[in-house]
């Protein structure tokens, strides 16, 4: 009977620690990032930066009117030949169009005859003062020569200076050139036209565009947003992806009445010719706060249940979720007024994969 019983307590003794060991829970492994995904992740710190508002405003872009020339004919004539077309590049001295013109004979003539009249009045001063040391005249002959040698001169160099206006070389043929080096960006001329010696309007209009100019549209509400100096950011529909920075440089106080609109000024670097005049153009601001804020790259962001979140690194090993209060988002940034501090690292890509591996 005895040994029945010790059976009992040893079968009850060896079924308990059984138990024990069936009910004993296993150490849950801690969350590490795979090698892959470690590779894939983008991180960026935590940074302290003055508070910025950003405006968006529209317009389009203009050729730099310090740059722009008018190009006119100083003759009239027939057209014999249009060199250039719209949207050509041309070089200063460039001979932009060829016209026949009566009116080069008149300046071909006017310094034929002061050059005839500058020998003749030469001759006529050697004249006079052989004559005088010879005694057959007076002085005062010897002076009005030289006076009239002065007049022949100053008629010679009027008449030189109109033909280098006018361009003369040989012929009746008048050369229309290009003032500056830049893009014809209005033509009034076709080939064979005739012109007019009284004609008020211009043939070409040619513009440099090294700068160009960003021309915005500021409605009267929201005037008081713009400051001279604010840096400002364009992109054109032609290149939506790409960003041209530059600065307010001047802004007209005078409100177009009407589109009750207020116009500023933003000068671009257009070295590279991406920028076209009169193409339309979005033209973003922005201005400085006096006061700082945490900020964080607005694609770190989770947004989930109506609340923000981002994933903080610290190790492969150490990664954390975080609960934001966001303060304000500017474009790519976001302000941030607590949930996190100044120097830790957040996780900018693939962010949201690690955010639900954490959460389940």
């Amino acid at each position: 009977m005895k040994k029945y019983i010790i059976s009992i307590l040893i079968a009850l003794s060896v079924l308990s620690c059984s138990k024990k060991e069936e009910v004993q829970p296993q150490a849950k492994k801690g969350f590490e990032l795979s090698n892959t995904m470690l590779k894939s992740i983008e991180l960026t710190k935590v940074e302290k930066k003055n508070i910025e508002d950003d405006y968006s405003f529209y317009g389009k872009i203009s050729a730099d009117k310090n740059s722009y020339i008018d190009v006119y004919p100083l003759v009239g004539g027939n057209v014999l030949s249009v060199n250039v077309e719209l949207g050509d590049y041309v070089r200063k001295g460039q001979v932009l169009a060829t016209i026949r013109s009566a009116e080069l004979a008149d300046v071909q003539k006017d310094v034929s005859d002061a050059k005839t009249d500058l020998v003749v009045a030469q001759n006529n001063l050697r004249v006079a003062k052989e004559m005088y040391e010879g005694k057959l005249n007076t002085e005062r002959d010897v002076l009005e020569a030289k006076s009239q040698l002065q007049k022949a001169r100053d008629q010679m160099q009027r008449a030189g200076a109109v033909s280098t206006v006018y361009n003369v070389k040989k012929g009746n043929i008048y050369s229309v050139v290009a003032p500056i080096s830049g893009y014809i960006v209005q033509k009034n001329i076709n080939k064979d036209m005739q012109l007019r010696n009284d004609r008020s309007e211009n043939i070409f209009d040619v513009a440099n565009t090294t700068n160009v100019w960003a021309i915005m549209n500021v409605n009267e509400s929201d005037i008081d947003k713009i400051s001279l100096g604010m840096k400002a950011q364009v992109s054109t529909l032609s290149y939506p992806n790409k960003v041209f920075n530059g600065k307010i440089d001047k802004i007209f106080k005078i409100i177009d009445p009407e589109t009750n609109a207020m116009q500023a000024r933003v000068v671009l670097d257009n070295q590279d010719g991406l920028l076209i005049p009169e193409s339309k153009a979005t033209i973003k601001v922005t201005s400085s706060e006096n006061a700082s804020a945490l900020t964080v790259p607005s694609k770190a962001m989770i947004f989930d249940d109506n609340r923000s979140f981002v994933v903080a690194y610290k190790s492969r090993t150490d990664i954390k979720i975080k609960e934001i209060k966001v303060l304000k988002q500017v474009g790519d940034i976001t302000y941030v007024s607590e949930g996190l501090s100044e120097g830790e690292q957040v996780i900018t890509n693939n962010q949201l994969l690690i955010y639900r591996s954490l959460n389940n």
